[in-house]
C-alpha cells in the first residue's frame, strides 16, 4: 500500500475540513476514497467539490463494507462515535475518532475493548497536542526539572458563542443529541492536554450552571476543582458567554513555574526548591530566588493535517500516532466526574466513579428533554417553539 484509501463518516464542519485537507494535498499519504452522510444536501456538496473519484454514500455501514476504503474518519455527533469505531474494527479498518471519544465512559470503554481485540491503528484527533506550546509544555514537565506538581490553574474562556450558533444545528447544546455543553463540546482538547500534561486526579468537584448565558439546556458556565494523588489541586474555568475570553494555563510545581497565555509560554525556574527555601529560610517575607525567561519552541503546529499525516504513517510504517485512540478515556473521564458532581449537589466525586451511576442520571436528562420538546416545552427568547431539539441521528 502506498496510499491510504480514507473515507470519511460525516461531511458536516469538521468532515468538510478534513476532506478538503486531503483533496487539496496536505496529507500526502492519503487518498480520499469515499464520504458517507445521511444529508442529501451535504453529498450534493461532495459531488460538487470533491473528485469524482470519490464514491459517496448515504449509509455509512455501506461504505464500511465498500472495499473502498482502508481506514476512516469519524465526524458524526458524539453518541455515535464509539458505536462507528466498533464497526470499523470488526471489519479491520483502521479508525480516527473526532473529539470527544464518545459521551460517556461506559461506551468508550467498550469501544477501547474492542480496539485492543483487533489489529488496527486507532487515532483520535486530538490536533491541540501538535501545537508547539503544549508539546513544550508536555516535554518540560516531563523531564521532571520543576519538581512535584502542587498546583494547575486553567481559565479557558475564550470560547464564546452566540445563540445564533446553538439554534445552527439540531443537535447542538442537547441532552439527547451533544450529551452536553462546553465542556463536551468546546473542552475535550483542552481536558485531554490538562491529564496528558499533568496526569490525572483523583478527586473531582464541579459547579455547573446550565442555560445561564444562552436559551439551552445543557451547561455553558462551569467551574471544576480537583485533587491529585500527591495533594496537589487543580482549577478549570471555562465558559461559551465571556467576551473577551481568557485562554491560561499555569502550572505551578515545587521548583517553578509554566504559564501559557496570549501565544506564549513563559518560564520561572526557582534556584533552590520552594518546600526547601520555606523550612531553611530565616526570614519571614523572604521569597526564593528565581530565572524567568520566555521558553522558545520549534513554532510548529500541524493540528488536523499533522494527526492525519501521523495517522497514515503509523498504518503505512508503523510509526506512533499523535494520540491512541485509547487515550480519549481520560478527559471523557473528567467531563463525566465533572457533570456527575453537579447532578449530585456539587459534591465530591472520587476516580474511578460508578459509569452506571453517570449514565442514569444522563438518560433521565435524555428522556426528560424529547418528552418535554414533544410537548412544547422548549421555547426561544422570542417565545416561539424551537424544533431545533429533535435530532435527526
Amino acid at each position: 500500500m502506498e496510499k491510504v484509501r480514507m473515507g470519511i463518516i460525516g461531511i458536516g464542519n469538521m468532515g468538510t475540513c478534513h476532506a478538503c485537507n486531503i483533496k487539496d494535498g496536505r496529507c500526502p499519504e492519503i487518498e480520499l476514497a469515499a464520504v458517507a452522510d445521511i444529508n442529501p444536501k451535504r453529498l450534493d456538496w461532495a459531488k460538487e467539490n470533491l473528485p469524482d473519484t470519490v464514491a459517496r454514500f448515504d449509509d455509512a455501514i455501506k461504505m464500511l463494507d465498500s472495499g473502498l476504503i482502508d481506514a476512516f474518519i469519524i465526524a458524526v455527533p458524539h453518541y455515535l462515535h464509539p458505536q462507528f469505531a466498533i464497526e470499523g474494527f470488526k471489519r479491520g479498518l483502521h479508525v480516527m475518532c473526532e473529539k470527544p471519544a464518545g459521551v460517556y465512559t461506559k461506551q468508550v470503554r467498550e469501544m477501547n475493548k474492542a480496539a485492543a481485540e483487533s489489529n488496527v491503528k486507532f487515532g483520535m484527533m486530538f490536533n491541540q497536542r501538535t501545537d508547539h506550546i503544549y508539546r513544550k509544555m508536555k516535554e518540560i514537565m516531563a523531564s521532571g526539572e520543576l519538581g512535584e506538581l502542587k498546583r494547575t490553574s486553567w481559565i479557558i474562556t475564550d470560547w464564546y458563542r452566540t445563540q445564533s450558533y446553538y439554534d445552527s444545528g439540531s443537535w447542538r447544546a442537547t441532552w439527547s443529541g451533544e450529551g452536553g455543553g462546553v465542556l463536551l463540546n468546546q473542552c475535550p482538547h483542552n481536558l485531554d492536554l490538562w491529564q496528558w500534561i499533568c496526569g490525572m486526579p483523583v478527586k473531582v468537584q464541579s459547579n455547573m450552571h446550565f442555560g445561564k448565558w444562552h436559551n439551552i439546556e445543557v451547561e455553558d458556565d462551569v467551574t471544576t476543582y480537583v485533587e491529585y494523588a500527591n495533594g496537589a489541586t487543580g482549577t478549570f474555568i471555562t465558559s461559551t458567554g465571556d467576551a473577551p475570553g481568557t485562554n491560561r494555563f499555569e502550572i505551578l510545581c515545587d521548583k517553578g513555574k509554566l504559564v501559557s497565555e496570549n501565544g506564549k509560554l513563559l518560564l520561572w525556574k526557582n534556584k533552590v526548591s520552594e518546600r526547601e527555601f520555606c523550612f531553611s529560610c530565616k526570614e519571614g517575607f523572604a521569597l526564593p530566588e528565581n530565572e524567568f525567561s520566555q521558553v522558545e519552541t520549534d513554532g510548529q503546529s500541524p493540528q488536523h493535517c499533522g494527526v492525519l499525516n501521523a495517522f497514515a504513517s503509523a498504518i503505512l510504517h508503523g510509526t506512533p500516532l499523535v494520540a491512541d485512540g485509547t487515550e480519549g478515556i481520560n478527559g471523557l473521564t473528567l467531563s463525566n466526574a465533572a457533570y456527575l458532581s453537579s447532578w449530585k449537589n456539587n459534591c465530591r466525586v472520587d476516580l474511578p466513579f460508578d459509569c452506571d451511576e453517570f449514565e442514569s442520571h444522563l438518560n433521565a436528562l435524555r428522556k426528560n428533554e424529547i418528552s418535554s420538546s414533544e410537548n412544547n416545552g422548549f421555547k426561544n427568547p422570542e417565545g416561539k417553539y424551537s424544533s431545533r431539539w429533535k435530532v435527526n441521528w
